[in-house]
């Protein structure tokens, strides 16, 4: 059973990352909160693991941070979410976003994310309501960083339309809301654009 790994970024992606361990490359799917707070390829990195074992597969689940993982797990603790929706969930929200929407019961924010329909967000807030609040009094405080690296401007739009797409969106909705933020502000690079483009959609 994989729990950590720290080894050079060899690739990464939106959602996917490659770790160079010792010279063995394990990709694991990461959610955009972490893929926000990796740095460049080639840099020193380390992530908590959720290692999923199927029948056909081992896959493995990285989280920049304990409270990613924790809450991971919450969610697929409740019925009807498996690992790869459990991502997009916290892809489509920050970790923030997401315990208050589960907090204060709000269905409009949390099946705005791809692959969330109503009675999976009424799950969602019944069973998770009072995790959720543990977890804010446990881990006050957490917080991450994004970084922007810098790319031409039509590169980084198709890239964060693609990303979106790859997340469950709906393509015609992720070009309107990467136009939006694209017209919001210019600049900010990849990582800026897609978090207020993941903003726009879930309004």
């Amino acid at each position: 059973m994989i729990a950590h790994l720290t080894g050079k970024l060899f690739q990464k992606q939106p959602n996917s990352v490659i770790v160079d361990v010792a010279g063995v490359g394990y990709e694991l799917t990461v959610p955009l909160s972490t893929f926000y707070d990796l740095g460049e390829t080639g840099s020193e990195v380390s992530l908590r693991v959720y290692t999923y074992v199927r029948e056909d597969a081992l896959l493995l689940y990285g989280f920049r941070t304990e409270r990613e993982k924790k809450l991971f797990l919450m969610l697929t603790s409740v019925s009807g979410i498996g690992p790869k929706l459990a991502i997009t969930v916290l892809s489509g929200l920050s970790a923030e976003e997401l315990i208050e929407a589960i907090r204060s019961g709000n269905l409009a924010r949390l099946v705005a994310i791809p692959g969330v329909g109503r009675k999976t967000a009424e799950r969602l807030i019944v069973e998770l309501r009072d995790k959720a609040a543990a977890l804010v009094a446990a881990d006050a405080g957490a917080d991450s960083t994004a970084r922007a690296p810098e790319s031409g401007a039509a590169d980084v739009r198709e890239d964060i339309i693609s990303a979106l797409v790859n997340l469950g969106y709906q393509k015609a909705a992720a070009e309107r809301a990467v136009s939006a933020a694209l017209k919001e502000e210019s600049g900010g690079g990849f990582e800026a654009l897609l978090k207020r483009a993941l903003r726009g959609l879930s309004r």
